[in-house]
């Protein structure tokens, strides 16, 4: 599948090809590639290298995880995955369904500036993949998992949020470290987020990351 294939679908969903990372050598190898680079260049991500990524951010690994849910390839607390992936392309914006592996159509609007903060110039092409991370509280409050106090406490939702937003950020970083990509975590406005995403009341935008293929091959 070659790069353009991230632009034809166009107000409807994106069918991913099954995840495909056997050549992308050893952890040791992402980990020694493992940076931020936010210089990206013009060619554009593959659908298979879309789902590859998507598959290292919070793909299934396991039918049968804890709780009688999904194992996901990054940890949630009580496995309650109350973290939601926003994929920002070119041609409109899209939520990851892990489940299914797909990208479920959300706008047709080019919303990736908004996956900048306002008072942050927005450095990435055309060519740039944006993810949005986006926090569904009602999944912590109402999970399958342990019925911890914690869980229904807004200070320790946050810690539980911030914390698995960091964990799948972090297996996107080494998953662009091994497949040459660039990446870039940062903040969003997140309002603007919020309202062409057209999100519910539990939801809240929380930070964005920029993947693409670099500018120039990193030193």
């Amino acid at each position: 599948m070659n790069g353009s294939a991230t632009r034809l679908a166009r107000n409807r969903d994106i069918e991913l090809p099954k995840p495909s990372l056997a050549s992308y050598g050893t952890v040791a190898a992402a980990f020694a590639e493992r940076r931020t680079l936010r210089e990206i260049g013009a060619r554009r991500c593959g659908r298979q290298v879309l789902s590859n990524l998507l598959y290292a951010a919070c793909g299934v690994n396991r039918p049968q995880g804890p709780f009688g849910a999904l194992g996901l390839t990054a940890a949630s607390a009580s496995n309650s995955q109350e973290i939601d992936v926003y994929v920002a392309l070119e041609g409109g914006a899209y939520r990851f369904e892990p489940g299914e592996h797909v990208l479920r159509h959300v706008s047709s609007q080019d919303v990736r500036r908004h996956a900048f903060n306002p008072r942050q110039p927005a450095r990435a092409p055309a060519a740039a993949v944006e993810l949005v991370f986006v926090v569904d509280v009602s999944r912590l409050e109402h999970t399958r998992g342990f019925e911890e106090p914690g869980l229904h406490d807004p200070e320790v939702q946050k810690s539980y949020y911030f914390v698995d937003t960091g964990i799948i950020a972090a297996n996107v970083y080494l998953f662009a470290g091994a497949a040459g990509l660039a990446c870039w975590f940062h903040n969003c406005d997140r309002q603007a987020l919020a309202r062409v995403l057209d999100l519910k009341a539990s939801q809240r935008v929380l930070f964005a990351q920029t993947v693409g293929y670099p500018a120039t091959l990193p030193k």
